[in-house]
């Protein structure tokens, strides 16, 4: 109950917010490889760049979301 509690809190933190909005302009800007995935746990809808990442980011707290953006840009980056 209290990782659901910590993921909670931290989704509706003002740090996740602004995790989101850096997100979702990724997702748009077509300089990135950001296609959803399909996840069995989302079936038959795939699971959005945005939403992925965040629930990853949620279930890890102890993850730094500024080093994981930017690895993720770096990773994601199209040549």
């Amino acid at each position: 109950m209290a990782h659901s509690l910590r993921m909670k809190a931290f989704l509706a933190s003002d740090q996740a917010e602004q995790i989101r909005v850096i997100l979702q302009q990724m997702a748009d800007d077509p300089g990135f490889n950001t296609k959803s995935t399909y996840s069995p746990i989302t079936a038959p809808l795939d699971m959005l760049f945005v939403d992925r990442h965040m629930k990853y980011l949620s279930e890890h707290p102890a993850v730094n979301p500024e080093q994981y953006i930017s690895n993720l840009r770096l990773i994601t980056k199209c040549n």
